[in-house]
């Protein structure tokens, strides 16, 4: 009988290997406890399962593919729709399962950018500050003048070349590092890195090491660690059912950039709570501000003058904005969501009282016909169920 190859840091996203290693993340990388509240969930009633055999989405002219078809070609762990409050399908595939947590890669910025607009609508944090004045240590690099909400925003100008970046993925705990090579975490890489000249505050430039300078900056300013602040303000909130976790570099420092793992269902409770505007049940849980900035901020200007203008533009996209982790569609019909590479995303559709899951273990960490497939599922999943029941 043949055996899986093993999960190392050299291995974890590789084929044959990277479905169990991304529900496996705190096996082979340290991690942190996100800390839930199981004895009081929110509740996910379950049904009536909707109807999908009529689902027909086209890549091109000649491909078509129905769900399990579409799901199966991404990679699909784990599909998930809520429509109203309840689940209406859900399927697991690759060796998940409802109760295991799987690794949400860029999705991660998401949950940082709530915990930060929490910190700073509670008065804990401005985030108009400069990350200098709480990270004195980086006032020297190339983030030099950026401030939390240039981070938040991805509208900082830093400068990572290839040595950079390579010293970066070194330093996030994530990668094989060859024998003897000096020990690398994301306060000695930060603090290290050269300055280089950028300028802030110009157009969208995604870079997850912001969001990694962010997390440091969340902790130094607040004494308490990324988990705890997640846990308090946001997991507990939500009513999670089960812990997440994210990975931590040598010093314990969390990569919430994309190291938070999690279950479906709750990935589908944060999306049905940011849905409902920060409401658990009849109780406003966080400030309602905090919601409403997501949909109404972001500049429509820097991001179609930035890095993924033209591309979102080609997948008919449309308008669209960012921010603080999360992507914004101005519809028809309204769109947000967060994502992550090698298939991770969740979408929110207030239009259609949806919320859908997507996690996936594809092997390609980009990989445009995937991006694709996603966003027409959703929107032919809103089709059917439109057609199908009225909105409430």
């Amino acid at each position: 009988m043949s055996q899986n190859p093993p999960v190392t840091l050299a291995t974890w996203r590789t084929p044959g290997v990277i479905a169990a290693a991304f529900r496996t993340v705190p096996d082979f990388i340290p991690t942190a406890r996100i800390a839930a509240a199981p004895a009081a969930p929110s509740d996910l009633p379950e049904g009536p399962l909707a109807e999908f055999g009529a689902f027909d989405v086209a890549l091109a002219p000649d491909r078509h593919f129905d769900l399990p078809a579409l799901l199966a070609a991404t990679a699909t762990d784990a599909f998930l729709v809520l429509q109203h409050g309840r689940i209406v399908d859900e399927s697991y595939g690759n060796g998940l399962d409802a109760k295991t947590p799987h690794i949400l890669m860029s999705m991660s910025k998401a949950v940082t950018g709530l915990v930060a607009s929490l910190l700073g609508e509670a008065g804990a944090l401005d985030l108009g500050t400069p990350v200098a004045a709480i990270l004195p240590e980086i006032a020297d690099t190339s983030w030099r003048g950026a401030t939390l909400r240039h981070l938040l925003d991805m509208r900082a100008g830093a400068a990572l070349d290839a040595a950079t970046l390579a010293a970066y993925a070194a330093a996030t705990g994530w990668e094989a590092l060859p024998a003897g090579a000096p020990p690398a975490d994301l306060a000695r890489f930060f603090a290290g890195m050269a300055q280089v000249p950028g300028a802030h505050g110009g157009v969208f430039k995604y870079d997850s090491a912001n969001t990694d300078l962010l997390g440091l900056a969340l902790e130094r300013a607040t004494g308490r660690s990324y988990a705890e602040l997640v846990s308090e303000l946001l997991w507990q909130p939500i009513g999670a059912a089960h812990d997440a976790f994210v990975t931590v570099d040598g010093r314990g420092a969390a990569r919430c950039s994309g190291g938070v793992s999690a279950t479906a269902r709750d990935v589908a409770r944060l999306g049905q709570f940011v849905l409902d505007g920060g409401r658990r049940g009849a109780r406003q849980a966080v400030p309602a501000r905090v919601i409403d900035d997501l949909w109404s901020g972001g500049d429509r200007d820097a991001w179609r003058a930035g890095q993924f203008g033209a591309s979102f533009g080609a997948m008919g996209l449309g308008t669209t904005r960012y921010r603080n982790g999360w992507y914004i569609v101005d519809g028809p019909p309204r769109l947000l969501f967060a994502m992550g590479i090698h298939g991770q995303n969740l979408f929110v559709v207030p239009d259609h009282g949806l919320v859908i899951v997507k996690l996936s273990s594809l092997v390609t960490p980009i990989d445009p016909p995937a991006i694709m497939l996603a966003h027409r599922a959703v929107t032919e999943v809103a089709r059917l169920l439109s057609a199908a029941t009225p909105a409430l």
